[in-house]
Parts: C-alpha cells; sequence; structure tokens
C-alpha cells in the first residue's frame, strides 16, 4: 500500500502543468540531441546546468532526466536513416537499422525501436519503484566507513567498465580527485592547489569543468569531421510485418531484463546494456548470420537495453548519491546547485522530489512515442541542418551559461581551457567520463575518510571492522583482481571493438 500511497503522489507532482511543460521541454529536447549526431546527452545536461539555478529542484530534474532517456530515442533515427548514431548508446542500432532502411524498411526500424523503448523504459520504472526504498532503507544503515567503501567500489567499477585503456582510466579517475582537491580545505581553513588565484578558493565549478570537458570539446571535435549526411532512406510505412513482430517480441523482453540489470552497475548505463544485448542476440539466435544485414532483433533488443539500462542507472543516484555513469554525476551537480544532499535521505525528507521524478520517467515515454513516431519527417528535415551553423551558437550559449552564473569572466576562461583539455583527451584516447566520477566523489570520499577516521580515534581497522564496509571493500578488491586476468583482458577489448 505505501507504494502505491508514493506513486499516487508522484503521479500528483508530475502531472503539475508546471512540472508537465519541463517533462516535455526535457525529452523533446532529449530527442534532438539525440537526432542530432555528434551532440549528445552529457554535452547537453553540462550546457544546461547553469539554467537550474534559476529553476525549482523538481522542474530542473524533470527536465534534465528527460533530456538523457529521451536522448535514448532519438539516437535510433540517424542511426537507422543514416548509419550515423546521434547517441553512443545507439552505436550498435546502426548494424541492423540502417541495413533494414536501405531495404525500404526503415518506417518498421523506427517503430520497433520506439515500442521496443517505451516497453523498457515501462519496466526500468517499475523496477525503480520498486528496488529504490528497500535501497534507501539498507543506506541509511551506512556510516562515513561505508559510504567510503561505496564510493571506492564505485570507482573501480567505473575503471572496470570504461572504454579503452585500463591505466589511462585510472590515471583520468586519479586527475579528477586532483581536481577536487582544489580550493579551501573544510577541516583546516587552508587553501590548497589555488596557486594564489583568490577565484579558486572555492574551487573549481562543477559546471565549469563539465561544460568544457564535455560541451566545448565535443564541439570542437565534431567540427574536425567532413559533413557527409545523405539521407538515402525510403522510411515507408511504420507498421512491422508479422515476422519482424513475432522476432522483436523475444528480443525487446531480453534486451530489457539486460539493460535492467547493466543500467545499476557503476560506469554501466546505456552503452554497456545496448552492447551486451546485442551481443547476447546474435550469440541465441539460430541464424546469427542474418546479423549486419537487417535483423530486426539486432534494433530491437538494444533499442530496448539502452532505455532500460538509462533509466536503472537512477537507482544509485537516487537511493545512495552514488553517480554511476558520468550523466548520473551531472545529476548529482544539479541536486548539489539546488542544495539537495543526494543520497537515501533524499526519498524520506523530499518524498515529492523523489516520487515525482519516477512518476515523470512514465509520462514521459508515453510523450516519447507521441514525439518519434509522428515527427519522423521534421527529424528527418533536421539531420539536413549542417553543423557549421549549429556549433557557433551552442558555443555562445555556452559562454552566456558560464558568465551568468557568478558574472566571471575567469569561469569563461576556464571552461576554454577546461574544452581544450578535453580535446586533447579525445586526441590521446583518454575518456573523459571517469575524470568527472572521480571529481564529484574525490571530496565525499576524503570527508567521509576523515570522520571514520576521526570516530575510530584514527584506527584504520575500522573500514575492515565494519560488516557492510568490509564486504564493499572485498567487492572492489575482486573486481581488481578479475582486471588483471589475461581472459577478461582479452574479452573486454573484444566487447569495445566490436562496438
Amino acid at each position: 500500500m505505501d507504494l502505491v500511497a508514493n506513486l499516487a503522489l508522484g503521479f500528483s507532482v508530475a502531472f503539475d502543468p508546471y512540472n508537465l511543460m519541463f517533462c516535455f521541454f526535457g525529452v523533446l529536447l532529449g530527442t534532438l540531441i539525440g537526432v542530432l549526431p555528434g551532440i549528445g546527452p552529457v554535452p547537453t545536461l553540462a550546457m544546461l546546468l547553469p539554467i537550474t539555478f534559476y529553476l525549482p529542484p523538481i522542474p530542473a530534474l524533470i527536465m534534465l532526466s528527460g533530456i538523457y532517456y529521451g536522448a535514448q530515442y532519438g539516437g535510433s533515427t540517424s542511426a537507422i536513416l543514416i548509419n550515423l548514431p546521434g547517441e553512443s548508446a545507439a552505436v550498435v542500432t546502426c548494424l541492423d537499422g540502417h541495413q533494414m532502411a536501405r531495404k525500404g524498411r526503415a518506417g518498421a526500424a523506427l517503430a520497433v525501436a520506439a515500442c521496443g523503448s517505451f516497453f523498457a523504459g515501462t519496466i526500468a520504472t517499475i523496477v525503480i519503484a520498486i528496488a529504490s526504498p528497500p535501497l534507501s532503507m539498507v543506506a541509511l544503515q551506512f556510516g562515513a566507513a561505508e559510504y567510503f567503501s561505496l564510493m571506492v567500489l564505485g570507482l573501480i567499477g567505473a575503471v572496470v567498465l570504461a572504454q579503452g585503456s585500463l591505466v589511462k582510466a585510472v590515471a583520468m579517475i586519479i586527475l579528477g580527485l586532483f581536481f577536487g582537491l582544489v580550493g579551501t580545505d573544510l577541516n583546516s581553513g587552508q587553501q590548497r592547489f589555488t596557486f594564489g588565484l583568490p577565484e579558486l578558493s572555492d574551487g573549481i565549478g562543477f559546471v565549469t569543468l563539465a561544460m568544457g570537458l564535455f560541451g566545448v570539446a565535443e564541439i570542437v571535435t565534431n567540427l574536425e569531421k567532413r559533413e557527409g549526411r545523405t539521407i538515402g532512406a525510403i522510411i515507408g510505412s511504420l507498421m512491422p510485418n508479422r515476422d519482424e513482430i513475432k522476432r522483436s517480441i523475444p528480443a525487446v523482453l531480453r534486451g530489457t531484463a539486460l539493460g535492467t540489470i547493466l543500467g545499476v552497475l557503476p560506469g554501466g548505463g546505456a552503452l554497456l546494456a545496448s552492447f551486451a544485448a546485442y551481443t547476447f542476440e546474435k550469440k541465441v539466435s539460430k541464424t546469427p548470420e542474418r546479423f549486419g544485414k537487417g535483423a530486426v532483433e539486432g534494433v530491437a533488443a538494444p533499442e530496448a537495453a539502452n532505455n532500460a539500462g538509462a533509466q536503472t542507472s537512477f537507482i544509485p543516484m537516487l537511493t545512495l548519491g552514488i553517480p554511476s555513469n558520468p550523466v548520473m554525476a551531472l545529476m548529482i551537480g544539479a541536486m548539489t546547485i539546488q542544495g539537495i544532499a543526494p543520497g537515501p535521505r533524499v526519498m524520506t525528507q523530499q518524498p515529492d522530489l523523489f516520487w515525482g521524478i519516477i512518476a515523470s520517467m512514465w509520462i514521459g515515454n508515453a510523450m516519447l512515442v507521441i514525439i518519434n513516431l509522428p515527427l519522423i519527417g521534421i527529424w528527418v528535415r533536421l539531420l539536413k541542418v549542417p553543423y557549421r551553423l549549429l556549433f557557433p551558437m551552442i558555443l555562445v550559449l555556452c559562454g552566456i551559461g558560464v558568465y551568468s552564473l557568478n558574472s566571471s569572466a575567469f569561469e569563461v576562461g576556464l571552461t576554454v581551457m577546461f574544452g581544450l583539455l578535453g580535446y586533447l583527451f579525445i586526441k590521446l584516447g583518454c575518456e573523459p567520463a571517469p575524470m568527472l566520477l572521480g571529481f564529484i566523489l574525490g571530496p565525499l570520499m576524503e570527508e567521509n575518510l576523515r570522520r571514520a577516521l576521526v570516530l575510530s580515534r584514527g584506527d584504520p581497522l575500522v573500514f575492515f571492522q565494519r560488516p557492510i564496509s568490509a564486504t564493499l571493500l572485498a567487492v572492489s578488491l575482486l573486481l581488481l583482481l578479475i582486471v588483471v586476468l589475461p581472459t577478461f583482458r582479452k574479452t573486454r577489448q573484444e566487447a569495445f571493438k566490436e562496438v
């Protein structure tokens, strides 16, 4: 009965006209940035963080959430029509989606992707509603030692599941931890690593770092690419035939199950879920040779998985205050901007916010089906807009957004610096996402480490004497051992190479 009452509260919040408007704006913008290749949800959320200063917490977080799962829908459109994923999780959709389009089945592929995403999003939201309360109750038993160990597990999990070199992923996390140390030490009042600059006395701003590292760097990288977008696919009927429906249903069910589980893992989310679902479908298929040549299962499974993974990645963020991927790190940044301490107390202290976000996901998923299918013609026209017209406007908006925070030209310059640093990371093959997780979790880890040692009178064994903390550290150690196994390294490299 508590669940029903909580959901009733959530829907009463989500159906508020003001919140509905921002939910619609979020999913519409999410679809748009998903359709347009080269932007993606992480840069978009980073660019929109300044706006959240001027919004109440509930509509701000509903809008940002809508952008994230809305981008999963939109990413499939460009992947299917022009073989260019609008969002990273739609990479595997290109393999069979575009082949279907070349055979005149683009409409059916888009319909399967939209309906599969809607089903997966609905199931994932139910899982969030059911799983979050007990997890929050468990998290309320956490002390400083447990939170420190949990954050260690989160960072190690992000390393294990990050793309590219493990050494580079570790280096990026350490760099993020160092950036998190800049500013004034809360315990001693001494300034650290500010180099005599008074503007850094409060530390590096989260918006400044995120917007430069993801927004500006992504734009500069995309400006290097040649504009070769041509839409030669025949959209055709949106109605899949009987054989396509028959093949899609089990694929959607399996993709939803995989995405729901993998979305909760640190460093997981939509990209890992979509790849795993595609690989699994290929393994269980009696005719694996069809994949890559227009198999509808190759569209249905990854699209269901990426939407389920995107939404269940909210579970550790909402219940534990731990970001499982860069988007959730940005969401935590938005909550901090609003003066909300992420973690298990959000559900008990601000139930309208907690359940309002969950209920808005159902409404947002329904809006997305309505937005995606009838408006395909509009998305096709938007795909023809040249990059050279889009990106100058986006850069100007980035600059205005950063300056509006504190009226500081220094922060605008810092954003440009982080943009150049992010561009350098991309060129060196370093994934910047682990750095953002390190930046977010670093100060929290330091605070909980100090608090735990103060409470234990300096005894480091406190982390191993408390059962929950010891278990989390044991899992972290197990993950580290798995990383060094040659079999795992080979499998991991093959996995991300295939994506």
